[in-house]
């Protein structure tokens, strides 16, 4: 028994302390340790559920009131109190929260701010800016057909940005390596290319007899146009000697191609891919506004009509979201394929 109050009272100063010195207690061992920084999302998070509370509804705000935005803070506030317990006992959850602790609390405090300037204050249209509860509802009440949307267009979008990608790989190779190639395919690129995707719309739309083979052609279009340029620039600067020491070992142009240039210039490659992932986003939504007749931004430009702006913010918040966890596959891609080159380059 006093062997055991030996070791809590050594663990609580180390729990309670906020400082570095459980960090320095040896990577092998296991010792709780505390950063008042992971409760600074739920301070503000704190500030946001007091205000809606305490700050009554404006008399002008015509719309009924719902529970919704209440509830979505309790859940934000269940969620980062897990997290911040956690992150007591496992060190990189709680570098992580702590890191972008300031960040989250900026975050739930304009959130707040923007929920006092619509429903409490009524300083702004309330058609053209809904109340956050007004948004949340979209996501309780027409989730699933939203999440068919997406799913439609995440079809489209996949389809499209491999097809382009391929060709965005296949087309800067050839630039890349070949002279010949560079001669005849390099001014119609100059020419071609910096052409937005999106203004090849009525062409695609008369070309193609239906509306999703138009729209695939365009976010092919728009991924292949970066992809080919950063391919070529990549391959181009590759050092010429590596190639002459491969040739001298024996290896051909298909090796030279596949062995040494293509992964020199893997970084540009994931630049073009990067950039191209930005611009199929664009032209797909602008595609579905246009032609198809499904798909999220055919939902955008559908609630857009009707003056449903809740829904039209929610499925932008659909999109953000959707977009950044794409980039974050792409960055973890990244990071497996070229982890050889750790260390040497930063994005």
């Amino acid at each position: 028994m006093a062997e055991l109050m030996k070791v809590g009272r050594g663990i609580l100063p180390a729990f309670l302390r906020g400082g570095k010195t459980a960090e320095k207690a040896g990577e092998g061992g296991f010792e709780p340790f505390f950063d008042w920084r992971v409760l600074i999302p739920l301070a503000a998070l704190a500030v946001d559920l007091l205000v809606h509370a305490v700050v009554p509804t404006n008399p002008g705000y015509r719309v009924k009131v719902l529970p919704y935005f209440s509830g979505f803070l309790y859940v934000l506030i269940a969620g980062f109190g897990i997290y911040a317990v956690v992150s007591v006992f496992r060190r990189k959850s709680r570098e992580k929260l702590a890191y972008k602790s300031w960040f989250f609390a900026a975050a739930f405090l304009l959130l707040g701010l923007y929920d006092l300037i619509t429903i409490k204050l009524d300083l702004i249209p309330s058609l053209y800016f809904p109340a956050p509860e007004r948004i949340v509802q979209v996501f309780i009440t027409d989730w699933f057909f939203m999440l068919r949307c997406l799913v439609y267009s995440l079809r489209l979008l996949l389809g499209g940005f491999f097809l382009g990608a391929f060709a965005g790989v296949l087309t800067g190779t050839l630039i890349g390596w070949s002279q010949r190639w560079n001669y005849w395919i390099m001014p119609c690129i100059r020419i071609v290319g910096p052409i937005p995707s999106t203004a090849w719309i009525p062409i695609a739309l008369v070309v193609f007899t239906r509306a999703t083979d138009a729209a695939l052609f365009l976010i092919a279009l728009g991924v292949w146009f970066p992809t080919t340029v950063l391919t070529s620039s990549g391959i181009l600067n590759v050092r010429k000697s590596y190639f002459e020491v491969s040739s001298t070992l024996g290896a051909g142009t298909l090796r030279n191609v596949l062995s040494i240039a293509l992964p020199a210039a893997a970084p540009n490659i994931f630049a073009g891919l990067f950039n191209g992932t930005s611009s199929s986003f664009l032209t797909l939504m602008a595609a579905e506004m246009i032609g198809c007749k499904f798909g999220i931004g055919w939902y955008i430009n559908w609630q857009r009509e009707t003056l449903a702006y809740s829904q039209v913010y929610a499925a932008l918040i659909v999109i953000a979201i959707t977009f950044s966890l794409l980039i974050n596959v792409q960055f973890r891609i990244r990071n497996r394929v070229l982890s050889w080159q750790k260390g040497t380059i930063r994005w």
